[in-house]
């Protein structure tokens, strides 16, 4: 019986989260019901309640009872979360990076990347939150990243350096400190280097989710002509609120702006600051520019201002979150365990989490970069917004 039983969880794969309460082995939790007319049960049956022929005979099945594990799958109130806050402090992460420069040639690399792994979804399956996966990528001069496409959506953010840049679809996109790029689902990009010092960037990618749903695969190309070496997407749509005339036309293209340079955005931040009333957080939205919407499908991106001395709470939300600290230094409370953060570090926090931040200087601003799922929750129905 104990053969079976253990035959019957599922095998755990790479980047995969298994269900909870799955296993006969795991002990049975059972939380009490809201008060109120209801025929739901307040101790829900055990596998122990059940006969072992007919609980092993559902296994040989490939099946199995429900009712034990449904409280562990549908908890009441608050979800089961095994997302840690986490902080990534940049000068713990950047000498290692620049170490694999010498051990990874980018031939053997292809991306010379390290992962931000959360430790309380295994290190292992490269989560930094369920459905994001956060890694520091560095390219050195000269080199040139090969070109490919997947099918999972990725962004860069620029940590430090210059002379990067990236390609996609024929558009060259020059790489600036604190820059945001896009690299869509199926299209084709790449990377190089032409200047003198090292460059990092900060990859944001949905591949667990794409992982998850057995979809996620990339094929290799040519390497790509360029045939816009301007980056004319930034130069059309470099102001907020005035676009090309011939947007205004019924048809939207998905990806209008590939490159959202950092420079304007601090600008956006530091004169909405002026007008945000103190008790408020100063917090921008990247988007579409012709429709407003979310720049992609499943993880949304968006920047705020710590002003000289604040300190805010943020909403609580049902999404999970990656903060990266573009500029200055302060400490953030997740969940109530503190986290003093500086400038290039990163830190996580799960869904439903309790969020405070402050700026530890009371002289200049601090600025942080946002990558969330929201977006991905909003398309399935269940984003909230609590308090």
């Amino acid at each position: 019986r104990g053969a079976a039983r253990q035959a019957a969880t599922p095998a755990k794969s790479p980047a995969a989260t298994k269900l909870p309460g799955l296993s006969a082995r795991e002990p049975q939790t059972h939380f009490p019901l809201p008060k109120g007319p209801s025929i739901m049960s307040t101790a829900l049956g055990t596998v122990a309640d059940l006969p072992a022929d007919y609980y092993d005979g559902l296994v040989g099945h490939n099946l199995l009872p429900l009712w034990p594990s449904l409280r562990a799958v549908l908890p009441y109130g608050k979800p089961t979360r095994n997302t840690r806050p986490t902080l990534w402090k940049y000068s713990d992460v950047r000498p290692a990076l620049l170490r694999a420069g010498d051990l990874a040639p980018i031939e053997k690399a292809e991306r010379r990347v390290l992962v931000l792994c959360n430790p309380g979804l295994g290190l292992e399956n490269m989560q930094a939150t369920p459905s994001i996966y956060v890694g520091l990528q560095l390219i050195l001069p000269g080199e040139t990243a090969p070109n490919h496409k997947h099918t999972p959506m990725a962004v860069r953010f620029v940590i430090e350096g210059e002379g990067g840049y990236t390609v996609v679809q024929g558009e060259k996109l020059p790489m600036a400190k604190g820059d945001l790029i896009l690299t869509p689902p199926g299209m084709w990009h790449q990377h190089g280097h032409e200047g003198t010092e090292p460059v990092v960037w900060l990859d944001a990618l949905d591949l667990p989710i794409v992982y998850g749903l057995e979809a996620s695969y990339c094929i290799e190309g040519a390497p790509q002509s360029v045939s816009d070496p301007h980056n004319a997407s930034t130069v059309r749509f470099r102001q907020g609120g005035v676009i090309p005339y011939a947007s205004l036309a019924p048809k939207r293209a998905d990806y209008p702006l590939l490159r959202y340079p950092w420079k304007e955005v601090r600008q956006t931040l530091s004169g909405l600051a002026a007008v945000t009333p103190r008790e408020e957080l100063v917090h921008v939205a990247y988007v579409n520019p012709e429709t407003g919407q979310e720049c992609m499908a499943t993880l949304g991106f968006s920047a705020m201002m710590l002003r000289p001395g604040e300190e805010v709470r943020m909403k609580r939300r049902s999404a999970s979150a990656v903060f990266h600290v573009v500029e200055g230094s302060g400490a953030a409370t997740v969940d109530g365990i503190a986290m003093p953060f500086a400038e290039s570090d990163t830190f996580a926090s799960p869904t439903h989490a309790e969020i405070r931040l402050s700026n530890a200087s009371g002289k200049a601003p601090a600025f942080l970069f946002m990558v969330d799922d929201a977006p991905l929750q909003r398309k399935l129905g269940f984003y909230e917004t609590f308090e």
